[in-house]
């Protein structure tokens, strides 16, 4: 496989789009909408006292948020087939606006779990349509680089959105943080209809789009690498909520080497774009097993330097981040390289397999808690080995159907 793969065969509606601004405000974006998802965690307590509930029923909102967002990748790839990814973006911001904005007006919990449910069905119309974006309207020579910041603005968003949340809760309510995020959304979305290069026409008819997924999936070498996929965030966030749950003693109860601890990953989600283009001399299918056979032993690190301190914990955690920021990318390459003019329903169903993989992540912590913080790091690593087999597999499996 050569480099040259991804470069051509992706797309064959190039237009026009080299400037790196529209690159920059979906990245952004990004942070903002997947944020979304993080955001409420560290609001539970508020939270659950203004409502009059227990916080464990209150978490039922990151659940709910999580599995509507899921479930709404599967409509919002053909979506951005049908009508254009710049449509879908704008409008899809708007109302997943006007639906965070409403979560700040919930009177009970009973309506806050209905409207995230529904928040994060439209949140999920970003992210497949921003990687059709990219891969339809970003010049080859610079599609990589665009994937690995639109990649590793989704990654960030996990630290960023819990740290700008808990810093404005503190001044302006949970009720503030929703309000704020709402008018930071739509904002967004004004932006991106401006510096967005406009869809072309004519779309593929909604059901040919819902039948080319269903295509997908009976393509092996896509299977393997979706079965990778859902491996990479289920480490990703096993491992931090193993810290969570079951961390070192020298951490333990400790809010601030927390926030630390995670904030120690951002360095190499923002490193990683800029190699972009040293990255691009390998093609996806090459990269991608290597970073996830590096996210495999670095999460194994994690476990086994935890208890030597700060400093140890901290350089693994980095090392882990920035596999993980390399492999993601990789994978989104990798689909739309094999997928041809179904980018979007491929992307829906990468994003489909990623965050299932980020909502099981949590259940390998808790289940693993017990035999600690050790056992849940291998478990990830365990994980990620096996995602690395099977992009392997993929990459060594007979061509056939090309």
């Amino acid at each position: 496989m050569s480099t040259t793969q991804h470069t051509t065969g992706v797309n064959r509606e190039q237009g026009p789009g080299p400037r790196p601004f529209p690159v920059t405000a979906l990245s952004l974006t990004g942070v903002l909408v997947v944020g979304q998802l993080y955001a409420v965690l560290p609001l539970l307590a508020p939270m659950a006292q203004s409502w009059g509930e227990e916080q464990t029923t209150v978490a039922w909102t990151v659940t709910a948020f999580a599995i509507a967002y899921a479930t709404g990748f599967l409509a919002s790839g053909p979506a951005a087939d049908h009508f254009g990814p710049r449509r879908v973006i704008v409008v899809g911001g708007l109302v997943t606006a006007l639906l965070t904005g409403a979560v700040a007006l919930a009177p009970n919990a009973a309506v806050g779990l209905a409207l995230r449910a529904l928040q994060g069905f439209a949140a999920a119309s970003f992210a497949p349509a921003a990687f059709s974006y990219v891969a339809t309207r970003v010049a080859p020579e610079r599609r990589v680089t665009a994937v690995t910041w639109l990649t590793s603005s989704f990654l960030a968003a996990a630290v960023i959105g819990q740290l700008a949340a808990q810093t404005l809760e503190q001044s302006i309510g949970w009720q503030g943080v929703f309000a704020a995020s709402a008018l930071s959304l739509a904002a967004a979305a004004l932006v991106l209809h401006l510096v967005l290069a406009p869809d072309t026409s004519p779309k593929a008819a909604v059901g040919g789009a819902f039948a080319s997924m269903f295509g997908l999936l009976r393509d092996r070498r896509l299977l393997l690498l979706y079965g990778a996929t859902a491996t990479l965030l289920f480490g990703f966030v096993g491992v931090y909520g193993g810290l969570e749950f079951s961390g070192p003693e020298w951490l333990a109860g400790d809010a601030q080497a927390m926030l630390t601890l995670r904030a120690s990953a951002l360095p190499a989600m923002l490193a990683v774009p800029l190699l972009g283009s040293r990255l691009a001399r390998y093609a996806p299918g090459t990269r991608l097993p290597v970073a996830l056979f590096g996210a495999a032993v670095t999460a194994a690190a994690t476990g086994l330097v935890a208890g030597l301190g700060p400093l140890a914990l901290g350089v693994s955690l980095f090392a882990f981040a920035g596999c993980v920021a390399v492999a993601a990318p990789a994978l989104v390459q990798a689909i739309g390289v094999r997928a041809g003019a179904a980018r979007g329903s491929a992307t829906a169903l990468y994003t489909f397999a990623l965050f299932i993989g980020a909502g099981l992540g949590p259940q390998l912590a808790t289940v693993l808690s017990a035999l600690g913080f050790t056992a849940v790091a291998l478990g990830a690593a365990t994980a990620l080995a096996g995602g690395g087999a099977l992009a392997l597999a993929a990459l060594l499996l007979p061509r056939r159907n090309t």
